[in-house]
């Protein structure tokens, strides 16, 4: 059973962050609040903690999961950025925003689009996401909390535990979060094509 974590939401303390961490290191599945809506979060790679969100959420290998990232530094390592798209990644971040670029060797082919080779990669605006990569020292893989036959992600911690505590090992609550997924923008063919609209203010790019 899931342990229900409360950390304070703007404030997180060091101990429950390190705790987190050292669940995330040892392979286990969380449930954590973004400044979005709430995400699945495991160990970048971990094949068991990927084979249990497709279980989950009954997705397949074409699935795209997405690398929560600390800054724009760990962005370029992960993903090749044009000059351009960094621009716009840079103007659009910290946010409720996912862009699609191709990936680096550094990223485990399991995480990669299997046809397109590309990598999901954000940047949240939120203390608890930003104060656990501080201690993790790399991205966090990560999926939006929408079930099968919802139409919204998860938002709620005790809920999250009703429908989830058996099959996660921690859920982290971290205050009120949002009700919408990320906006996603594909920058991988030399101009953002916008494939979700979600909290992110996509406006100017329509």
């Amino acid at each position: 059973m899931a342990k229900l974590i409360q950390i304070h939401p703007s404030n997180p303390q060091p101990r429950l962050i390190e705790s987190v961490a050292q669940i995330i290191r040892k392979g286990g599945l969380i449930a954590y609040p973004t400044d979005s809506s709430y995400a699945f979060g495991c160990h970048i790679g971990d094949a068991k903690a990927i084979h249990r969100i497709h279980r989950i959420r009954r997705t397949d290998k074409k699935h795209n999961f997405t690398l929560v990232c600390r800054d724009l530094s760990e962005i370029s390592v992960y993903a090749r950025v044009d000059n351009w798209a960094y621009r716009m990644i840079k103007s659009y971040t910290p946010g409720p925003y996912t862009f699609i670029l191709p990936a680096t060797r550094e990223v485990p082919k399991r995480l990669q689009n299997p046809k397109r080779r590309t990598i999901g990669l954000r940047v949240p605006n939120h203390s608890f996401v930003l104060a656990i990569l501080g201690v993790l020292g790399e991205p966090i893989m990560s999926s939006t909390m929408l079930l099968p036959g919802d139409e919204k992600p998860l938002t709620d911690p005790v809920e999250i535990e009703d429908r989830l505590g058996h099959e996660l090992d921690a859920i982290i609550d971290a205050g009120p979060v949002g009700i919408e997924a990320t906006s996603v923008i594909d920058l991988t063919s030399g101009h953002p094509e916008i494939l979700r609209i979600g909290r992110g203010d996509v406006s100017a790019l329509i």
